[in-house]
């Protein structure tokens, strides 16, 4: 399906540019969004003609992300949560939790413009990515601990982790689970169903 962009979309293109996407991407996503119009010439004519007021729009929108990002770049916020010695949550936290902290705190941020692969699971301090406008771009630290002493102490010992370190480390255990031979998987494929056959 081609469109026609409206703002600039990331690893798609800039505002104006004539991209074509999979049906399904549009449909649910730059469509409803309001990111782009379909490629007709009624369509065409229409963002010609109202160019100037989308890019005004454009720039008055992006300045006040501009604006708000230099207000919460680089802030912290904490958020308790249940965890074992270990350090591995009960639970995990997502953007939603993280979108409820910041609000909190007195500032707005959706969660829809928080950047988050998967939701956190271990207690840590990790650098969040927050898209205010598809130009402006700001990073967070999301302080998760079992209580506010312990955010604290974390703070004070400089325990950060980043959010890239965080998806490198999950990307190793996927790959290290990945590399086991075929035939230790099929070993223990068949002592398990031996185990339960013995259970039976």
């Amino acid at each position: 399906m081609e469109l026609i962009l409206l703002e600039k979309v990331n690893n798609l293109g800039l505002m104006g540019d004539l991209v074509r996407v999979k049906p399904g991407y549009a449909r649910n996503y730059l469509l409803p969004q309001k990111k782009a119009l379909k490629n007709t010439e009624e369509n065409r004519k229409y963002f010609e003609d109202k160019r100037v007021e989308i890019e005004a729009r454009n720039l008055e929108l992006r300045n006040e992300a501009q604006e708000v990002s230099e207000k919460i770049d680089g802030q912290s916020f904490i958020v308790i949560r249940s965890a074992s010695e270990t350090g591995s949550l009960y639970g995990s936290v997502t953007k939603r939790d993280i979108a409820t902290a910041a609000t909190e705190s007195g500032l707005s941020i959706d969660r829809k413009q928080i950047e988050l692969n998967r939701p956190f699971k271990e207690i840590g301090i990790y650098q969040v990515k927050v898209n205010l406008h598809p130009e402006v771009e700001t990073s967070i630290y999301i302080n998760i601990a079992r209580t506010v002493e312990e955010a604290e102490a974390q703070t004070d010992a400089g325990e950060e982790e980043t959010g890239e370190a965080l998806v490198e480390t999950l990307q190793a255990t996927e790959e290290a689970e990945t590399d086991v031979p075929e035939e230790v998987e099929v070993e223990q494929v068949e002592t398990s169903e031996e185990e339960v056959e013995e259970k039976e």
